[in-house]
């Protein structure tokens, strides 16, 4: 993209929009995005696209308090498409290698063509805004904390909880870009495999790689050899025990990292998600890898209610990875913390705990139980499982050892769950919560 080039920075500004004002989950936003402007971005405009928008999303406090800072009078939500402007233009200003000159005109440019005439005088204020922190870049690039970038809500949750110090860590560790990682399947030898994807080899067997580039373009997509999945997410599968020839029951299983996992190394695997279109992007998924699995599209809490296996108690295994509020993917998905609430914590767990009782009720004696979330917040991690312990004797705590997490042992837990953090890696990680259970 040239660098004076507006077409990329004004798609930047309709994806923030859409994730800002309409709600729309990023990806989403983002294929809606370059659906609207289709011939105009080329694949690197899109990449320059995606990379701004997201950039700006997680150092989003930082912006807006250093506009604040400023600015006289605070910008409000009249102009709220100015801020925007200023929030992309700071970004490239100090977080990307954008030239000063190409950030700053295009900014004021994209100012005077607002369709609202009245903002149109705001250019000179862009303006004067930008300069001043070009000016003092010094200044902006270190006294704005990353915390800042943390919803009040959310902090306050997470320091109850972790404490300042690793909330501080955790803030920084947001800020970066992810690598990807990568799964093998079994038979596949991790250090060859590093090499040929240009990665490091991680303690779980994970390929971890920077920037990738397409995968599609990577040795081993078309042979299906490996599957993309964040080494946090990898663990609860490791964890459940199951081997060749186990039948597992993979509940809300969509897109397939985990059920991949299982079949790979033999399981029968029941896969259950109550999205058709994530259904059959399961199905591509395991098709590509030449693994194989039962995909039923149904909600958890019915399949386990009518299903003849599930009544019988077929099922030695079972993984639930609940729906949750997503706030341990917030490297990737910088959006969560700005769409979800308080009330969003309190009405997933509830969705949680009645899908506990469900699974429960059907597990035969000795059964394992893996339940995980994608999350940072106690009331879907910890605070879910000591609730199902205190109402239901049916079911025990298998407490997860060291010698199971070996490179991950920071993130044990001193009852025996798991928790780890964005910051427990160098590179980061997803945050997972991970409680393993047994039937009495």
């Amino acid at each position: 993209m040239r660098t004076n080039d507006l077409t990329g920075r004004t798609a930047a500004l309709v994806f923030i929009e859409k994730i800002l004002d309409d709600h729309v989950p990023l990806d989403q936003a983002f294929d809606q995005t370059c659906r609207q402007f289709s011939d105009k971005l080329l694949d690197r405009d899109r990449s320059f696209v995606r990379y701004l928008g997201t950039t700006c999303l997680r150092h989003l406090g930082q912006l807006d308090a250093m506009i604040n800072h400023c600015t006289a009078k605070k910008l409000g939500t009249r102009h709220k498409t100015v801020r925007n402007i200023l929030r992309l233009a700071i970004t490239q200003l100090l977080y990307m290698a954008v030239p000063a000159h190409a950030a700053v005109n295009c900014a004021v440019d994209m100012t005077a063509r607002n369709h609202d005439l009245s903002l149109r005088h705001s250019k000179g204020m862009v303006n004067a805004i930008l300069r001043r922190i070009e000016r003092d870049r010094k200044k902006f690039s270190s006294d704005f904390s990353a915390e800042l970038n943390l919803p009040y809500w959310l902090k306050q949750d997470w320091t109850k909880r972790y404490g300042r110090r690793a909330v501080a860590a955790m803030a920084q560790g947001l800020l970066a870009e992810p690598p990807l990682d990568f799964s093998l399947k079994p038979h596949c030898d991790g250090r060859e495999w590093a090499q040929k994807l240009g990665g490091i080899l991680l303690a779980n067997g994970s390929i971890r790689v920077e920037k990738p580039g397409p995968v599609q373009n990577l040795a081993g997509y078309d042979d299906g050899m490996w599957w993309v999945q964040d080494v946090a997410a990898s663990l609860p599968v490791a964890l459940l025990g199951a081997k060749s020839g186990d039948k597992v029951l993979e509940l809300c299983a969509a897109p397939g990292g985990k059920t991949a996992q299982l079949a790979a190394c033999g399981c029968h695997v029941t896969a259950i998600d109550q999205s058709a279109r994530r259904c059959r992007r399961l199905q591509e998924n395991m098709t590509r890898l030449t693994l194989s699995c039962d995909i039923v599209t149904s909600d958890a809490a019915d399949f386990l209610s009518a299903d003849a296996a599930c009544q019988s108690g077929d099922y030695s295994y079972i993984l639930l990875d609940a729906p949750c509020s997503s706030t341990g993917t917030l490297r990737r998905h910088p959006d969560v913390s700005r769409v979800r609430s308080i009330g969003d914590i309190e009405n997933l767990a509830g969705i949680q705990r009645r899908l506990l009782s469900a699974v429960i009720r059907m597990m035969p004696t000795g059964a394992v139980l893996v339940y995980c979330v994608c999350s940072l917040q106690a009331a879907e991690g910890p605070d879910q499982i000591k609730a199902l312990l205190a109402r239901d004797s049916s079911v025990k705590r298998q407490e997860i050892t060291r010698q199971e997490l070996t490179g991950f042992e920071d993130s044990l837990l001193i009852d025996g769950d798991v928790q780890t953090l964005p910051h427990h890696l160098t590179g980061g990680m997803d945050g997972f919560f991970i409680s393993r259970l047994v039937k009495l």
